[in-house]
């Protein structure tokens, strides 16, 4: 995958649905999510006008009927990111939700409760969270800490973080506010029309001189629709043309890009997770949001489906035991026993696993807007107009699992981990969120858990 940095030409603009008039101030100095990075791609490589680009057809599942066309471009971009990058190359990733001070030993611990009817915890989690540290109005505990701590908060190893380890938000970029005039769609002009003494309050991010925005992509695309020749999009994108459109409002970025052969990102567990009464605890962190919808009991067409509540919840945990529904799947062969030969894995097995408790932070809201597409299927296509709302559960959240075995709690970070079961990946291999994961949500890496200590002299078990 390329690495590539982006750097702000100007301040930027990442509205987040939130109403910009009267007294209300548009927020758009937040950290943009994966999706905004990602449109900014593929707009550009549409802007480019490539040629030689292979085209799909449209439609979902494969069932494009007879006549359907081949015009929708560029569906092999894949995302990751942004993260903050600093100018001596330095990546930054969030801050997992269980540190709460100024280490990294995690100061919120599953609480392992006698008395499971206690409470009001919402099924399938077993164990409420903890808090080890004194109540305290305010957090010593910056929002972004570098992949070294990262990487040995994970591991579980020095508990302490060293000069230039954790930043804060206002460490690499600040908020600016700003006065608009309202724009008449029509005429283009302000003051005439619906924009007739419309004014609006807006805030804007700028990011500091030394610090980037660092993204992971590829575009590998068959040449004139030839398999046996391929090209990454993202190169031919970025030799001729140094300059993106990130966000709102047109702003600009600067563009350098370099193929790497192992992505920027920490490295899960994949052994040495703890074991209590003979159960082994696997924790897994959130990198990048995730987006896990509610699902009814029957499909668009009619099809009985399982219901499951989203949200908070992946939809590869059962509802109401936790049950992780993932499959552990190696090997590749070819299956011959359809009309079309496919792949498949050699060994498909279950994981013997669990989510036992959780810590989300608030949702995050994830939104956007498409233009009129005069070829799309669907009339809301055809008109453009707001894309659907989802809430994202944030980066830095933190998911408890219990696993019956050393060799089940291996399977299990395999299907958690980014990178898989490999120690040095050369691409992204899971990507966990339901939805946008080939934006880059759900990324996300498996470190080992412990349960709240001893309280007060009375024993956790």
């Amino acid at each position: 995958m390329n690495t590539i940095l982006l750097q702000p030409t100007d301040v930027l603009f990442f509205r987040d649905g939130r109403p910009m008039e009267g007294s209300l101030a548009g927020h758009g100095a937040a950290w943009p999510l994966p999706s905004v990075t990602n449109a900014a791609f593929h707009a550009a490589l549409h802007r480019a006008a490539l040629t030689g680009v292979y085209e799909h057809r449209r439609g979902l599942g494969g069932c494009y009927g007879e006549h359907a066309k081949r015009d929708r471009k560029f569906g092999s971009l894949v995302t990751a990111g942004p993260f903050p990058v600093s100018e001596t190359g330095s990546w930054l990733f969030p801050r997992p939700a269980d540190l709460q001070d100024d280490s990294l030993t995690p100061a919120l611990l599953p609480v392992l409760a006698t008395n499971t009817q206690l409470g009001s915890l919402r099924a399938p989690a077993k164990y409420a969270v903890g808090n080890t540290l004194r109540p305290a109005k305010d957090s010593l505990a910056k929002a972004w800490l570098s992949a070294e701590a990262f990487q040995r908060y994970l591991g579980g190893g020095d508990s302490k973080l060293k000069t230039g380890e954790a930043w804060a938000d206002s460490d690499i970029f600040d908020t600016e506010n700003a006065i608009g005039i309202e724009i008449d769609d029509e005429t283009g002009t302000t003051g005439t029309g619906e924009a007739t003494g419309k004014i609006y309050s807006a805030h804007y991010l700028r990011l500091r001189d030394q610090w980037r925005m660092g993204v992971l992509g590829s575009a590998w695309d068959k040449v004139n629709g030839d398999g046996s020749q391929k090209r990454n999009l993202l190169d031919v994108l970025f030799d001729s043309d140094r300059h993106i459109v990130v966000g709102g409002q047109q702003r600009t970025c600067t563009v350098s890009s370099s193929a790497d052969k192992q992505p920027m990102l920490p490295r899960g567990l994949q052994s040495g997770f703890h074991e209590q009464d003979g159960m082994f605890l696997v924790k897994w962190v959130l990198l990048s949001p995730s987006v896990w919808p509610e699902i009814g009991a029957k499909s668009k067409d009619g099809r009985d489906m399982t219901p499951h509540p989203g949200g908070w919840l992946p939809n590869w945990v059962h509802p109401k035991s936790g049950a992780v529904l993932l499959r552990h799947r190696s090997g590749v062969k070819r299956d011959y026993s359809g009309p079309k030969a496919r792949r498949v894995a050699e060994t498909d097995e279950e994981i013997r696993a669990s989510l036992v408790a959780a810590l989300v932070p608030k949702p995050i809201v994830v939104t956007g807007w498409a233009l009129p597409d005069a070829g799309a299927d669907s009339e809301a296509e055809r008109s453009g107009g707001a894309c659907s709302t989802h809430l994202a559960v944030p980066a830095g959240a933190v998911y408890y699992f219990e696993a019956e075995s050393a060799e089940e709690a291996r399977k299990l970070a395999a299907a958690l981990n980014w990178h898989g079961a490999e120690s040095n990946p050369a691409t992204i291999k899971n990507r966990r969120s339901t939805l946008m994961g080939e934006k880059g949500f759900g990324l996300g890496v498996c470190g080992t858990w412990k349960f709240f200590p001893d309280v007060g002299g009375r024993s956790s078990k």
